[in-house]
Parts: structure tokens; C-alpha cells; sequence
């Protein structure tokens, strides 16, 4: 590859990450003058809005992932590269891979975003966020676990930690969450347990802001809250998370126990942002020029989720649009430089917001038109349908959507990976845990903080937001 570069005249681009920004970008350069290298360090582009439906096993990782090579096959002008890059030399223009090194003459960095968890980054293992294939599948796990662990678990108490279900976040993945939770014990789970009744399980949401969907009108807002509360969610606002371990989430002088503690509540640039050595936000996000470049070169531009983007209209917002009319808003303005003209600065286009809360139930903000109820979820369903990439993947999806809603099931419910089979419930009714036997079967995990109520859904707020 390297003495076919060296004879290759044509400028060389590089796109760092194969998300919506990476691939909307290389897709912009189709039948241009240019070389384009995309890297990433998986082989495939992930549709992460229906991410949680891998999660909840509405969907297979198959359904919203398509292999980056095949997207592209046709663009004889692209070359994708499987490698994990680990630093970025913009005065050397050059990429430093695990494996070795790339040089460009443009580079977009489009490498999207991760959790944070404000700090607390021991949460990570009691409470997995959503922004990958392998979060989804572990996430799956541990939700299906539960409901197997409650069947063994003889204790009403231990089995009520079970079937409490937890979501830290009230942005749109933690009300999708949520709302998908609910329905599985109410409807899927509904008559495949002996022991227990599957629809007595409690499902918890969690904000910090006084009100769930903030990017949303008020209104809406509220109409969420509802349809969540219909279908049996309990919604808890003004209300931030301190402490997280495998068994409680609290705040403040009380504490809720549950098994299966889900993060939604924030997101950070990836790592590679803070190898460009130029200003960032909070959440980490590289601080870009009108025209998306970095300030100090014209050769390097940032955009999706990794980009703190401003506009006359304010900030550019962390969505699937956002991130796609960018990348591809960069790759015009390097078709520019080349051709010698002058870059122009971005302007986006809001299409408006969709949340979907369940089974028919969805909240929309299209500009002037403002809905909820059956038809947002349709608009919903039709929109994400339009923008899966490959047309069996939006067969199928299609397809398994339409089964899901006549049956009420869902086709993905298998527990993959590792399980620790000697910590689930001892179905003779001892106590497995070493803590619990000690004090003689007392439940330690349902005790307050302090000696106010437990389970209370209020207290003062922590330190750290949602």
C-alpha cells in the first residue's frame, strides 16, 4: 500500500472514525479528485440510535451494523484500514496507529463520544452506559440474569433487589431504556416464569434536572413523563446520583436497592480529542473553527460528536443529523482547499427530535409541528427505517418491528458472555452473600444511609449531576 501511496499524486485524506460524521464525509468525497483512508477500530458502522433496542433484544448487533468495506465498495477512491490510532501529530501531519503510522494531507477526526461518569469512574462496572455493540450485549445479559436470578431466588426482599430495574439519565436513551424495561416484564417476560410474576417488577428512572428530555419543550417533557408513568415507570427528577455499587444506587441520605443499574446520565469526547492540543469544552469536545477546522491548522477538521460546534443559533447539538451534515460539511470544505477556494463556515440544519417511550408511545418536535402518542412513535419508526444503512437491514428491522408489535415479543433474548453461576440465588433459600450471612440473613443493601425511610425517591442532592 505504502509504494502504491507514493505513486498516488492525488491529495491524501484521512477520516479517523466510521460513524455518521466519518461516513458521510467519505461518502461526500465519491468520484472527487482525492485519496480517502478510512480508519476505525471496528470493521463495521453502528446505527447507535436503535443501539438499545440490542440491548432490550428488540433487535440482533446484525440489524444496525453493516461492514464499513461494504458500505464503501463502491467509492473506488476509499480504503479502509482496521487499526486503533493513539496520537495525532498535526505538525508532522501525520496519524500514529497501534501498528505503525499514516500521513495525510487532510485529516477529519470524527471518533464520536463516550460515557462519563463525572469523575466517578468506578461506576463503570456496576452501572454500564450504552454507546457500543459489546455495551449492548452486556447490558442485555445482565437485565435477562436478573429475571433468571429472581426465578431461583426464594426471599421476597433478595427478589424484589432483582426485579428492580434502575436507569441513571433522563435524556432520550434513558427514557428509551426505561420505557423498554417496562415492557419486557409487562409484556414479553409476562408468562415464561413459574416463581414469580414478571409484571411485578419496578423500573426507576432517575434525572437530575427537574424534568426528563431538557432538549425538548416543556410540554413534551411532561407528556413523556406521563406515557412513562402509564406504563408503569417511576420517574424520579431533581435528583442526582452520589454513590453507585453493584447492589444500590444513592443520593444523599437514601439509597434504592436493584441488581441491574444502567448509566444514560453523559457523555465525553473520545481520548484522541486531547492529542490535538487545542481548547475543549467540559465534556471534552474539541473547540472548532465556524468552518469546523482546528485553529492553529487548516489541514485537520473535527466533526460529530467529538466537535463542540457553535453557530449563530447556538450550540450544535450531540445527534445522528448533527453529526452527518458535519462530516460531510468537512469533506466540502477540504474539497475547497484543494481546489484553491475559501472554506465557508457550517450551518445546521435542525430537523427536530424524536423520543420513543415504548409500544406506541413517543414524544416529537419537528419545528411547528409538536406531537406525541402513536403518531410520533410511527414518525419514529419511519424515520429511523429511512436512515439504516442497507436495504436488508431496513428489511429486516422492518420486519422484526412488525412481529414485536403483534406479539409482544422479542426475538434476541439470549444471555451471552460469562456468567458467575455461583452468585446467583441459592434456590434452597441460603444467602449467598458473605455480608448477608453474617448478619444472619438481615438484608444490609435495603438499610438506609442514614435514619430517614428507605427506598425514599427524594433527599438532598449530591455532588455530582446527572
Amino acid at each position: 500500500m505504502s509504494n502504491l501511496s507514493a505513486q498516488d499524486s492525488r491529495p491524501h485524506i484521512v477520516i479517523l472514525g466510521g460513524g455518521f460524521a466519518g461516513l458521510y464525509a467519505a461518502r461526500t468525497f465519491n468520484r472527487e479528485p482525492v485519496r480517502v483512508t478510512m480508519v476505525d477500530r471496528e470493521n463495521y458502522h453502528l446505527f447507535q440510535p436503535l443501539l438499545y433496542q440490542v440491548a432490550t433484544a428488540g433487535l440482533n448487533p446484525s440489524d444496525i451494523a453493516r461492514p464499513l468495506r461494504s458500505i464503501l465498495r463502491r467509492q473506488k477512491n476509499v480504503s479502509v484500514l482496521l487499526a486503533d490510532a493513539r496520537d495525532i501529530r498535526t505538525e508532522d501531519n501525520c496519524l500514529i496507529l497501534a501498528n505503525g503510522k499514516l500521513s495525510y494531507d487532510y485529516l477529519i477526526v470524527a471518533t464520536g463520544a463516550t460515557h462519563s461518569y463525572f469523575g466517578k469512574t468506578e461506576w463503570a462496572a456496576n452501572a454500564p452506559g450504552l454507546k457500543t455493540i459489546e455495551d449492548a450485549l452486556e447490558i442485555r445479559r445482565r437485565i435477562y440474569l436478573a429475571y433468571e436470578a429472581a426465578e431461583l431466588e426464594p426471599d421476597p426482599g433478595r427478589r424484589k433487589e432483582w426485579l428492580t430495574f434502575i436507569v441513571v439519565g433522563g435524556g432520550p436513551t434513558g427514557v428509551e431504556l426505561a420505557g423498554a424495561l417496562a415492557e419486557i416484564g409487562r409484556h414479553t417476560l409476562a408468562h415464561d416464569f413459574n416463581n414469580f410474576d414478571p409484571k411485578q417488577i419496578r423500573v426507576v428512572l432517575i434525572e437530575g434536572n427537574d424534568r426528563v428530555l431538557t432538549t425538548f419543550p416543556e410540554d413534551l417533557s411532561s407528556k413523556a413523563v406521563r406515557q412513562l408513568e402509564s406504563i408503569g415507570v417511576e420517574v424520579i427528577t431533581s435528583t442526582c446520583v452520589d454513590f453507585i455499587d453493584d447492589r444500590c444506587v444513592a443520593s444523599g441520605d437514601w439509597k434504592l436497592a436493584a441488581r441491574t443499574i444502567l448509566w444514560a446520565a453523559g457523555v465525553t469526547a473520545s481520548r484522541i480529542a486531547s492529542c490535538l492540543n487545542v481548547p475543549c469544552d467540559r465534556s471534552g469536545r474539541v473547540a472548532v473553527l465556524p468552518d469546523l477546522s482546528l485553529p492553529d491548522t487548516s489541514s485537520v477538521f473535527v466533526a460529530g460528536d467529538v466537535a463542540c460546534i457553535i453557530t449563530e443559533d447556538g450550540q450544535v447539538p450531540g445527534v445522528a443529523p448533527a453529526a452527518m451534515q458535519a462530516g460531510a460539511h468537512a469533506a466540502q470544505n477540504i474539497m475547497r482547499l484543494v481546489r484553491g477556494d475559501q472554506t465557508i463556515p457550517f450551518q445546521y440544519r435542525d430537523k427536530g427530535s424524536i423520543a420513543t417511550i415504548g409500544r406506541a408511545a413517543a414524544v416529537a418536535d419537528l419545528g411547528r409541528f409538536r406531537f406525541s402518542g402513536f403518531p410520533a412513535w410511527a414518525t419514529w419508526l419511519a424515520i429511523h427505517i429511512f436512515y439504516l444503512i442497507g436495504f436488508k437491514n431496513r428489511l429486516w428491522v422492518l420486519l422484526g418491528w412488525a412481529w414485536s408489535y403483534l406479539t409482544y415479543q422479542r426475538g434476541a433474548r439470549l444471555i451471552t458472555g460469562r456468567h458467575d453461576y455461583e452468585k446467583l440465588p441459592d434456590p434452597s433459600g441460603e444467602s449467598n452473600d458473605p455480608v448477608e450471612r453474617e448478619l444472619h440473613g438481615e438484608a444490609v443493601i435495603s438499610t438506609n444511609l442514614s435514619s430517614g425511610d428507605t427506598d425514599s425517591p427524594r433527599g438532598e442532592k449530591g455532588s455530582e449531576s446527572t
